[in-house]
């Protein structure tokens, strides 16, 4: 029966795991379908579908009888899934591959997204050494701007780079009176004309821009000293106009698209900072549960030990072997127990809430986790230390923390975007020289003026050209074969005589760019320091561990000696209370130093940069917002330490 269920479990989850893929596919930006497919898709808005609030099927799946089971791998899995900081980052890859788009059609770059939110911290660090940041320092990081890149536009204008088609018709009638009839033959000249013009333009990403015209021009006049009336002009026009000084090249108009793709992969690192950090602060806030719950056993355990005092000092005194006194010693120690239960239950209570916001998309207003009660699956557990790095090896660790550290690749990343946009804004310096050439074939074709009959005689003057006499066709001819080409080419010279604002611009760009370099080689800096803490912080949390469990011990042992010595009436109550305390102030603090030793040991893998790696997380899981690794629970599942948040029964006069 026990197989059947955990096969049923696992088909549940998988049913409710693939629901969640077909969620989290949601976050895409869907290409328009247009009715005249690729002719009408650049003109149309792309879609992006609306956010997921939807928490994915494993939460449900790890729900038994209103209590929510999780090991570490689960509250990993589910944070992956369901976070919202880790969703919001989803969007930054997103963005980033959409300003490099605009880049390509030679739009300026734009600040996008936002930077990596701080993870969650648990409710009570009282004995536990956290940063904000879970332990590591995030200086790393810094120069990368809150869109994840470079935003810039210094330099030379960097051209539309889409080709563009321009089409231009205009109808007109015009009535000009007339000062001398001898020149029009009429005292209102009347001009009517219909004008067509299309136009083929780019500009490439080194410089030239060519331009492809095409216009004709029908005209029907009122005079009668026109040979050719109506008539149609037309040209044919190819125009290029090529820097050879500043604007010249690709590395100045193409460096927008270099940086957007550095961009880019500044937008993946910047994700994947969000997952080391928000599953750095789950994997704390889960310790952590693991550490109150141990701490509320303890407090159980102190309290009942209190109440037992209690019970036989009332029996002692009523035959008369102990001192009424004594009765009251032992209730203020059942009340002092009952409040550092209280304590200890509110921290539990408070935990779960932040957990369970923390591994949900509405928070703590999932009807799943309404109720329900995290029951930690896991336990803390401590290695040999003979397995724990040493100091001897810090400069081998350093070297792989500086080859895995996200903030130091995002800063390399940008220095190389600063050096990319100096070579567009050292170009601006040069003088502006272009070359130009134009190419143009001319047409006229038309009818013989019906208007001037009365003035036609045998002289050839008055009669219209027979070449020019034909339709649309002759003008094309015309045209194509060449008859009445124009040329032209030459140069133009802008010389700034000052040129301070680019001079400038320069300077300043430089003294950026060596800011930045300083600010790495600070991070670098750093990076040492968060390894060589991380690593002496982990070593001191198993001594300071080890030094707990001997106190425990000791104290437990003195304990025993103490009530075996009262109950032959060699020791006092007063010595056994005290005792009791100190047992249960040692308990705490060895709870505390297991919480303080995963603590490091999260601090030291985000120091080295190996938070995915020692957690089994595969970033493209993370990205699509699903694990494929199932959560099964065990068979015998253990029973909850269940926090009532209210008091414990009083002492009972």
């Amino acid at each position: 029966m026990r197989r059947f269920q955990a096969s049923l479990s696992l088909l549940c989850v998988t049913v409710l795991s693939a629901a969640s893929v077909s969620a989290q596919d949601a976050i895409r930006v869907e290409a328009p379908n247009g009715g005249l497919g690729w002719l009408t898709r650049p003109y149309q808005q792309r879609i992006v579908p609306p956010i997921n609030l939807t928490n994915s099927g494993r939460l449900e799946a790890l729900v038994r009888a209103g209590n929510l089971y999780l090991s570490a791998q689960d509250v990993i899995a589910l944070a992956l899934e369901n976070n919202l900081d880790i969703e919001v980052q989803r969007y930054g890859p997103l963005l980033a591959r959409e300003v490099t788009r605009r880049a390509k059609g030679g739009g300026p770059l734009r600040s996008v997204g936002v930077g990596v939110a701080a993870g969650p911290q648990s409710v009570s660090l009282t004995g536990v050494s956290l940063t904000a940041s879970g332990g590591v320092t995030t200086a790393a990081g810094a120069g990368v701007s809150s869109g994840g890149g470079i935003v810039t536009q210094l330099g030379p204008t960097i051209p539309l780079l889409d080709p563009q088609l321009n089409f231009f018709t205009q109808f007109a009638h015009t009535t000009s009176p007339q000062s001398n009839t001898q020149l029009t033959g009429t005292t209102a000249l009347v001009l009517s004309t219909r004008t067509y013009q299309a136009q083929y333009q780019q500009v490439w990403d080194f410089g030239l821009n060519a331009s492809f015209t095409y216009s004709s021009q029908r005209t029907r006049v009122n005079s009668p000293f026109f040979d050719l009336n109506p008539f149609t002009s037309g040209f044919l026009d190819l125009t290029v106009t090529q820097p050879l000084l500043q604007g010249l090249g690709r590395a100045v108009n193409g460096r927008n698209i270099r940086v957007a793709k550095n961009n880019q992969k500044v937008s993946g690192l910047q994700f994947k900072q969000q997952v080391i950090t928000t599953v750095s602060a789950v994997l704390n806030l889960y310790w952590d549960l693991v550490s109150f719950n141990q701490d509320l056993r303890a407090r159980k355990d102190e309290l009942a030990t209190a109440q037992q005092l209690l019970e036989d000092n009332r029996k002692q005194v009523q035959i008369g072997t102990l001192a009424p006194i004594e009765v009251t010693r032992a209730e203020a120690q059942v009340y002092s127990s009952q409040q550092d239960l209280l304590v200890s239950q509110t921290n539990l209570l408070q935990q779960e809430t932040v957990l369970k916001n923390a591994l949900s998309r509405n928070g703590v207003a999932s009807p799943t986790l309404a109720d329900v009660h995290i029951v930690p699956l896991d336990t803390i557990v401590m290695p040999p230390g003979d397995t724990l790095p040493t100091l001897n090896q810090l400069g081998q660790l350093v070297q792989q923390a500086l080859d895995r550290r996200v903030e130091i690749a995002q800063s390399r990343i940008n220095i190389e975007s600063n050096k990319m946009n100096l070579v567009g804004i050292k170009n601006s310096l040069r003088p502006t020289l272009n070359a130009f050439a134009e190419l143009t074939d001319n047409g006229l074709t038309g009818s013989q003026n019906a208007l001037a009959a009365p003035f036609v005689s045998s002289d050839p003057l008055l009669f219209a050209d027979p070449f020019l006499v034909g339709g649309y066709g002759n003008l094309l001819g015309q045209i194509f074969h060449r008859n009445y080409p124009n040329y032209s080419a030459g140069f133009s010279l802008n010389i700034p005589l000052r040129n301070r604002a680019a001079q400038s611009d320069y300077a300043s760009s430089q003294l950026e760019l060596r800011q930045n370099e300083l600010v790495l080689q600070k991070n670098v800096n750093q990076v040492r320091v968060d390894v060589q803490n991380a690593l002496i912080g982990l070593q001191q949390a198993r001594a300071r561990y080890d030094s707990a469990v001997k106190a425990r011990i000791l104290q437990q042992q003195t304990l025993d000696a103490d009530r075996k010595k009262y109950t032959l009436g060699a020791s006092t109550v007063f010595q056994v209370v005290q005792d009791q305390q100190t047992v249960a102030a040692a308990e705490s603090s060895e709870t505390q130093a297991l919480a303080n030793y995963s603590h490091a040991r999260i601090a030291f893998d985000q120091a080295m940069g190996t938070t995915l790696d020692v957690n089994h997380i595969s970033l493209d899981e993370a990205l699509s917002g699903h694990v494929s690794r199932q959560s099964v629970l065990p068979a015998n599942l253990p029973n909850p330490e269940r926090p009532t948040g209210q008091a414990p029964g009083g002492v009972n006069q």
